[in-house]
């Protein structure tokens, strides 16, 4: 295979009329959903040159599969827009991919041409009116190659400036099948999807469910601030996978959701994104005892996922989740600061990536690009390029990968160098904390910590004491009744230094 629609067009084909997705648009089956693509492939196909970003403003549901897939029809690829984010943030995005049109619907229009005065703002609904090509869609796939971009997501950048992490047709045909295959998903299951289709974790939900048949579910946003309506909702649809981000397993087992009503046909569990807490994780495993937990571990530059770690139930995990083991094809090792691998226990070093899924780059920033995608420093007898992903990680004596914090969340505290990552896992092992999140004010040298769940602060604080040394006990140390979050469902350490920043003035 070197082409996405592959995929898609198997599945048609073999199960025309099976539920492809059910959304809050509306329902479709999969000889529906590649004809809309084919209609929507046509029109593009002759606005548009070749490899060109087709950016899709509109909420996550049919209309929105059918969009990006039609992009692909036309020769191009896809960039996901939440239309609710602010419009500075959608213009910054805009004006780094140039586009010649945006794609929308009809609740968004006035938005997207507020976005581009000067480009064409195409309606899904006038494009799915036209007459497929089956010729014309042809000739534009005889001139692709698996090397082609697919999709382009986009991450914040350290500069200012949004990253557009470009993901080709090969990095994604290598890893699903391979997703699919390890964890058992197949035409049977009902995938639940969580994730905002600008966030990378649910590329393995609609991925999963073209490649296997597996019917796509995409659950309403509003639900996850409503436990009990959420549960409900995933046992009415009888879903059986759940590929979500930390955060929304998390907040799920806080308020109390799985006591209501326990999702019992879920079969899966696959989680990212954040280190999961120990206790909100032995909840969901109570809570669903016959299902499988994984431990997912990638950023979006290697394609969704480079290591698992299948949970045992009757670990204790004190140490932490490994990372676990590389998926096929991808190589993950560990370099130090002269660039060297690492292979004894016990020494940090930086965690890279090798192998099929890497990013083709940053769309239209060949500067950072080059910081990150590298040739290995250590191979100097042909090319061989590498991720640098910044998250540091550790053997154990065992040979075990673990997570060890972000390069950027080291800080230097009273003459020492501190991982933010430890002090939250000591504070998240301890009875009656559910989450932890810590932050450093280095304008004034100061360490504080936020924390959810019944402790009180002073009762976290004394153990903290009995567990780390002095240089790393938060100065402040503040209960929240909720973790804020950030778009892609990880702690939003911003809004939480400036909420320190408010408590000390």
């Amino acid at each position: 295979m070197k082409n996405i629609l592959e995929f898609l067009q198997v599945t048609a084909a073999a199960q025309p009329d099976k539920m492809a997705v059910a959304a809050e648009d509306g329902c479709c089956s999969w000889r529906e959903l590649l004809h809309g693509s084919e209609c929507i492939g046509t029109a593009l196909a002759v606005r548009t040159g070749p490899r060109a970003p087709v950016p899709v403003l509109m909420e996550k549901g049919r209309h929105a599969l059918c969009a990006f897939f039609g992009a692909v029809q036309a020769g191009c690829f896809y960039v996901p827009l939440n239309p609710d984010l602010p419009q500075p943030r959608l213009r910054q995005v805009l004006e780094v991919l140039r586009p010649s049109c945006i794609l929308t619907d009809g609740i968004h229009r006035e938005l997207a041409g507020q976005l581009m005065p000067a480009g064409e703002v195409l309606q899904i609904e006038d494009l799915l009116q036209s007459t497929p090509d089956p010729a014309a869609l042809e000739h534009v796939r005889a001139g692709m190659t698996d090397q082609d971009p697919l999709y382009c997501l986009f991450t914040s950048g350290s500069t200012g400036t949004p990253k557009g992490v470009v993901i080709s047709h090969r990095a994604v045909l290598d890893f699903i099948p391979s997703f699919t295959a390890l964890f058992g998903i197949g035409a049977d299951d009902v995938i639940g999807n969580q994730a905002p289709f600008d966030f990378d974790v649910s590329v393995k939900d609609i991925y999963a469910a073209v490649q296997t048949g597996a019917t796509l579910v995409v659950i309403p946003r509003r639900l996850f601030s409503q436990p009990a309506a959420l549960m409900d909702y995933l046992c009415d649809h009888r879903v059986t996978t759940l590929t979500w981000a930390v955060s929304a397993l998390c907040l799920v087992s806080a308020l109390h959701g799985l006591e209501y009503r326990a999702p019992d046909r879920v079969r899966r569990v696959l989680f990212s994104g954040e280190v999961m807490p120990p206790a909100h994780l032995r909840r969901w495993m109570e809570h669903l005892p016959q299902a499988a937990f994984v431990n997912l571990y990638g950023p979006t530059e290697i394609t969704c996922n480079c290591t698992y770690h299948r949970i045992e139930r009757k670990a204790s995990y004190d140490a932490g989740i490994p990372l676990g083991q590389p998926f096929p094809n991808r190589r993950v090792f560990l370099l130090d600061e002269e660039g060297h691998e690492i292979s004894r226990d016990g020494q940090t070093g930086e965690i890279c990536v090798s192998g099929a899924g890497l990013a083709l780059g940053y769309y239209n920033a060949p500067e950072q690009t080059a910081q990150v995608f590298v040739q290995h420093p250590d191979n100097r007898c042909f090319t061989e390029c590498i991720y640098r992903t910044g998250d540091l990680g550790r053997y154990d004596e065992n040979g075990a990968l673990y997570f060890n914090g972000r390069k950027d969340f080291q800080i230097k505290h009273m003459g020492h160098r501190i991982e933010l990552e430890e002090i939250e896992r000591a504070a998240a092992a301890l009875h009656g904390v559910t989450q932890c999140c810590c932050v450093f004010d280095a304008q004034k040298s100061r360490l504080h910590g936020f924390y959810t769940g019944a402790a009180e602060s002073a009762a976290v604080f004394t153990e903290l004491s009995g567990r780390l040394p002095a240089f790393m006990l938060p100065r402040t140390l503040e209960r929240i009744e909720q973790m804020p979050l950030t778009k892609n469902g990880k702690a939003d350490r911003a809004r939480l230094l400036a909420m320190a920043r408010r408590e000390i003035s």
